[in-house]
């Protein structure tokens, strides 16, 4: 089966030009395995499947994968003056089959998520394409799973959602089942076009003067670290897992709701009066990521879209955790309207890097993830798939660039699973238990009263 495209096949003399977020990278860019090119930034995703899997069908359907999507077969060029990108013809991923027999069935979640972990903790280079492969680890020949590892230069999380999502369809396709092909797909190159089409127009122009305006005299807010830079202690990145239970998720959704706003708005308003009390700050900028896809067509690219957007709220006068939701919705509005890659609004706006490069200082992003094209127990041709939604705290994972991140997961369960990834050569593991423990514990505060006083800055849970 072919899977169709939009694109002429690759030539491998062709110079693309980088998205403006790829350049951004490139500055961080260390060489060896360091930074958003380096051996360990990569993405590590599985899900459980139910059924009998033909290793042979699975592999083609990789192979038809690779053929759908340019940017698994896409060379990032970082020659320093001549940094492009380059689409080379498609070759067969590698399929690695771990039989893992003997572990009863309420032990294989666990196994599931022990597995992920071991991935994550290998090196896959950015230079040998694909830049994705896959694990297949057989509990018995109806239950398996399936992790698939991708480079992150390559790939963001809803990529991943939309690489098992097109594998589940061409797997059932060439299994011989009566399902339609994946619609036509746009690739990656047409979003750089795009992306690029658009600087210089006057959208773009009143959007950076958006920003150098809001972000006048503003500092990304700064977590003191445990080591300092200047410390030199090897770099790793772990992640602290914990989990909010279904009345929490109810609570922040139905708070969605009555206040006009999205689940995000309202975690992100927590988040920041948490801030407020820890830090006694009440002008608060901290960054987050956007999709980078807000055009429809784009939504089905397998690519890596994602990008910081900085957020500054003045939470002066802010009463209860309703009047924060109100100027977070009011500052996320903006933002997302004026959304610009952060490179170029660094570019208007160089000094809120600072916090980045302070000895003793790191930035800490937040997101939460509510993707629309979660799997969950469904059935495509003879096989059934349901995402392995992460738990397991692990010393090593797969790298991030600088500082900590956190993630809250929206999960179709019910549950939000948080997550705190932190670089180890600048925070310790008890002081990242103790920061999820307080604003756990401020959540449940918030959510429980949102029309309560606020805690005064400073004052601690």
């Amino acid at each position: 089966m072919s899977a169709p495209v939009r694109t002429r096949p690759a030539d491998p003399a062709e110079e693309i030009p980088l998205s403006f977020s790829q350049e951004f990278l490139c500055l961080f860019d260390k060489g060896g395995e360091d930074g958003p090119f380096g051996a360990r930034y990569n993405i590590v995703c599985g899900w459980r499947v139910r059924g009998n899997i033909s290793v042979d069908v699975l592999q083609r359907a990789l192979d038809a994968l690779v053929v759908r999507h340019e940017a698994l077969r896409t060379k990032v060029i970082r020659d320093a003056g001549n940094r492009h990108q380059r689409v080379f013809p498609p070759a067969s991923p590698e399929l690695r089959v771990r039989e893992l027999p003997g572990v009863a069935p309420h032990d294989r979640q666990r196994r599931s998520e022990e597995l992920l972990i071991e991935l994550e903790t290998a090196a896959y280079s950015a230079d040998e394409l694909p830049l994705i492969r896959a694990v297949l680890g057989r509990f018995d020949d109806d239950d398996a799973v399936l992790a698939l590892i991708a480079h992150h230069s390559a790939v963001d999380e809803w990529s991943m959602k939309v690489a098992i999502r097109d594998l589940a369809v061409l797997y059932a396709a060439l299994a011989g089942h009566d399902r339609t092909a994946p619609a036509e797909v746009h690739q990656y190159r047409e979003y750089v076009a795009w992306d690029r089409g658009r600087a210089g127009s006057p959208a773009m122009e009143r959007s950076r003067a958006y920003w150098r305006s809001k972000l006048s005299g503003a500092r990304l807010v700064p977590t003191r670290t445990d080591i300092a830079r200047s410390a030199g202690a090897p770099k790793a990145t772990a992640a602290y897992r914990f989990v909010l239970g279904a009345d929490t998720t109810a609570a922040a959704l139905a708070l969605a709701r009555s206040t006009r706003s999205s689940a995000f708005i309202v975690m992100l308003s927590a988040y920041l009066a948490f801030l407020r009390q820890s830090t006694g700050a009440t002008d608060i900028t901290v960054t987050t990521f956007t999709s980078g896809r807000n055009q429809e067509r784009f939504q089905g690219t397998i690519g890596p879209f994602i990008d910081q957007l900085p957020l500054r709220t003045d939470l002066a006068g802010c009463r209860t955790l309703l009047d924060v939701i109100a100027r977070a919705r009011r500052t996320c509005f903006e933002a997302y309207s004026h959304a610009l890659p952060f490179g170029q609004i660094l570019q208007e706006v160089p000094e809120i890097a600072a916090t980045f490069e302070g000895d003793r200082t790191a930035v800490l992003s937040f997101q939460v993830f509510q993707f629309p094209l979660v799997m969950e127990r469904e059935v495509v041709g003879d096989l059934e798939y349901s995402e392995i939604h992460r738990r397991l705290s692990q010393p090593v994972t797969t790298e991030i660039p600088d500082g900590g991140l956190w993630t809250l997961d929206i999960e179709p369960s019910g549950e939000i699973a948080g997550s705190l990834w932190y670089n180890t050569n600048l925070f310790v593991a008890d002081t990242i238990r103790d920061m999820v423990s307080e604003f756990c514990a401020t959540l449940g505060e918030l959510l429980a009263a949102p029309d309560a006083p606020l805690r005064k800055e400073g004052t601690p849970s």
